[in-house]
């Protein structure tokens, strides 16, 4: 090729889009706006997460809107994503346990977690955290409290959980083993039953989500013993770690993502990607984010898959030796 050919191939080149940013061009373009599945119903944190991402989006020029198909426990919408075109016009956002804790907790998932993904980037991060009501003594002020109280009283020895196969709910095993407590699992149907029966006293102690006790922080109805994050949520930060109170095995961190159907070529993902980054920076969503108990948390795609790997494994001995499985 002669350098004027050269030259004028290089300019040529340079004129055309990658492949990726025409590809999810024209899935924002021709098709309408994109969209993201959510699998639980709108007013939740999953739903919020999503509306606030989308909103960020917009604001790029990226035109998402947010498709709610709750059942399962949010499985329905994870089945649906490898049935999607692998352009970027549909995307998934989840919480991460979907694909590291459920494929050990349900016989039908409907879904590979490890084939029928691409993951995108985390975009938020929230730690969990182990509360009691009004009802245990205010003597009980830390978690070797509390389990002393626990074997002194007998029939309280109850804990509650948003949802039976939760991260919540293995934390809350964990924590009956180590202390010795034998504690019995009572899931909810959701975040907000429980709170309301934590506060009214109706339930002795809850494992949640440091999310679900922001709104209630001031109220003064219940007292939170420990979190499971690596150290202090900087949401509550007098509350000790699990680790700081002799627990060091006892953490969990649950992360917010975003996904993209099998197949998604590599160049759209990375473009995609861009746009959480820019996204995560955005004043509206991180005001939103503080607003209920969540921090921001980015990571490149590949490292997001080892997270999800490394997870999955650590969690798999654990759900297995709690015994609990679901035939849903």
């Amino acid at each position: 090729m002669d350098p004027l050919t050269r030259r004028a191939f290089t300019r040529l080149a340079l004129a055309i889009p990658s492949a990726g940013s025409m590809s999810l061009a024209a899935a924002q373009g021709a098709s309408g706006p994109s969209r993201v599945l959510v699998g639980y119903p709108a007013g939740g944190t999953l739903d919020a997460t999503a509306r606030r991402l989308a909103d960020a989006w917009r604001k790029q020029g990226r035109s998402y809107i947010v498709d709610n198909r709750p059942g399962a426990a949010g499985r329905m919408a994870s089945s649906q994503l490898k049935r999607e075109r692998a352009d970027g016009s549909t995307l998934l956002c989840t919480h991460t346990s979907a694909l590291t804790i459920y494929p050990h907790v349900y016989s039908k998932l409907m879904y590979d977690a490890a084939a029928d993904f691409v993951p995108i980037s985390p975009i938020a991060a929230v730690d969990c955290a182990f509360a009691v009501s009004a009802a245990v003594p205010a003597s009980v002020r830390s978690l070797k409290d509390y389990a002393a109280w626990v074997k002194q009283a007998a029939g309280n020895t109850s804990f509650a959980s948003p949802a039976a196969g939760s991260m919540a709910h293995f934390l809350g095993y964990q924590f009956s083993e180590a202390a010795g407590l034998k504690l019995q699992h009572v899931p909810y149907r959701g975040s907000a039953p429980a709170m309301q029966d934590l506060l009214g006293g109706q339930i002795p102690a809850y494992f949640g989500f440091v999310a679900d006790f922001v709104p209630y922080l001031k109220q003064g109805k219940l007292r939170i013993l420990g979190v499971t994050g690596s150290g202090r949520s900087r949401f509550m930060p007098d509350v000790p770690t699990f680790a700081e109170q002799g627990f060091a095995g006892i953490r969990g961190v649950e992360t917010y993502g975003v996904f993209a159907p099998p197949g998604t070529p590599d160049a759209v993902v990375k473009s995609i990607y861009d746009t959480v980054l820019v996204a995560s920076k955005d004043e509206a969503l991180l005001a939103g984010f503080e607003q209920i108990g969540f921090a921001p948390y980015t990571l490149p795609p590949q490292e997001y898959a080892r997270l999800i790997q490394r997870e999955r494994d650590a969690w798999k001995p654990i759900v297995q030796a709690s015994g609990f499985r679901s035939e849903e």
